[in-house]
């Protein structure tokens, strides 16, 4: 079957079982950015669980054209489609398709695919990807300075902590929700594998960190 095949038979399967009335609900969720099919996410993964368990079993490398046509849809769950490939094809994802990855991280931005590509950043095995993110902590685009601050998430012990701090200080002094909330995420969520170092790091910075970033952080400490 062709790429475009595949995108057509997809495409169809959403158009099926879209819903009117719950778009409508998706989209004002979501402030009316996006148009949406109306799909709950277990059904939406159901339509591609084949297609993404095909790819990685027998082509074994990212189907890039696929992808694209996804994201270029104006349905928000074709881009949750992207997402959710990416994440199932992870081991073929290397540090030459940074560029690739950050075209459509840097599009179409939101929370809701953002808090995907920081695991999908994060889970790149190239020990170069430090650098990267920290030049993405640095970056004009806010979305693109979230996906640093919260690329360890889930890493616990493995967790680098002079990068995560690096990255929080870059961060520090920001106005933006979205930023001062991740750097809260990032730090409760490795205070549950070292809280005595995020409690000092609190401690350290309180000043400096926004209310809500210390919040966070505090949950579980």
């Amino acid at each position: 079957m062709t790429t475009n095949q595949d995108f057509k038979e997809l495409l169809l399967a959403f158009e099926n079982q879209a819903d009117a009335d719950r778009s409508k609900q998706m989209a004002a969720y979501m402030r009316d950015q996006f148009d949406f099919f109306g799909l709950p996410t277990p059904q939406r993964r159901a339509i591609y669980k084949d297609l993404i368990a095909r790819d990685k079993k027998k082509k074994k490398e990212i189907n890039w054209e696929l992808l694209d046509l996804a994201w270029q849809a104006p349905q928000r769950e074709l881009q949750y489609f992207v997402c959710d490939y990416l994440k199932g094809l992870q081991k073929y994802i290397s540090y030459d398709d940074i560029p690739k990855l950050l075209t459509y991280a840097s599009s179409k931005e939101w929370w809701d695919t953002i808090d995907h590509f920081d695991r999908i950043f994060g889970r790149i095995d190239d020990h170069r990807i430090d650098d990267v993110m920290r030049d993405f902590s640095q970056s004009d685009d806010f979305w693109i300075r979230r996906i640093a601050i919260d690329h360890q998430l889930g890493r616990k012990d493995q967790t680098k902590t002079d990068l995560l701090s690096e990255i929080i200080l870059n961060n520090l002094g920001s106005k933006e929700f979205f930023i001062n909330k991740a750097i809260g995420w990032s730090l409760r969520d490795y205070s549950k594998t070292n809280p005595d170092w995020v409690r000092s790091f609190v401690q350290k910075h309180q000043k400096e960190l926004a209310p809500l970033s210390i919040r966070e952080a505090s949950k579980y400490i």
